[in-house]
């Protein structure tokens, strides 16, 4: 598909631009490793599924880190609590994908000490077929097999650093 449409992607815990609570971080910084919860809007017809991910482009790695996928999330769900990305709380049918944390559930910010506040692009993706893969499914796998079935998709960008 192309020229997909957006969705409008927020959290009761922060705003677009804004800190990300320390609540979110991981635990290797204090954090409680909790997921942000998130809302988006309304997809449009013929969505099959909704997936989250959650990427750091600023991460010193050369291609920045990944901290949640989470896949396969059913059609009627347009909202996550906080604490969604952790194994056993995700929405019944969707699947958490394997994150640079070398887990396969969301793992929180834990920039490098020093560094300016990274940018956590937290985007939910409306799908117009189910993903055929499982937990094993890294963000680069994710994004291959998502191509040409992407309805809609938004971000919300928000900044954490220590």
């Amino acid at each position: 598909m192309t020229n997909a449409s957006s969705l409008n992607v927020e959290s009761t815990l922060f705003g677009d631009g804004a800190t990300i609570p320390k609540l979110c971080a991981h635990t290797y910084v204090g954090g409680d490793n909790v997921s942000p919860d998130l809302t988006w809007s309304t997809a449009p017809d013929g969505t099959a599924v909704f997936a989250v991910t959650c990427y750091d482009p600023d991460a010193p790695t050369t291609v920045g880190f990944v901290h949640w996928v989470l896949f396969n999330i059913p059609p009627n769900i347009a909202h996550l609590d906080a604490g969604a990305g952790a194994k056993g709380k995700n929405p019944t049918g969707s699947t958490l994908g394997f994150t640079d944390w070398g887990e396969s559930q969301y793992g929180g910010m834990a920039p490098p000490q020093g560094d300016p506040p990274h940018h956590y692009h937290f985007t939910a993706w409306a799908l117009d077929e189910r993903i055929d893969s499982d937990e094993t499914t890294t963000y680069a796998k994710f994004n291959f097999l998502a191509r040409g079935h992407v309805l809609a998709k938004g971000e919300l960008v928000g900044l954490f650093g220590l």
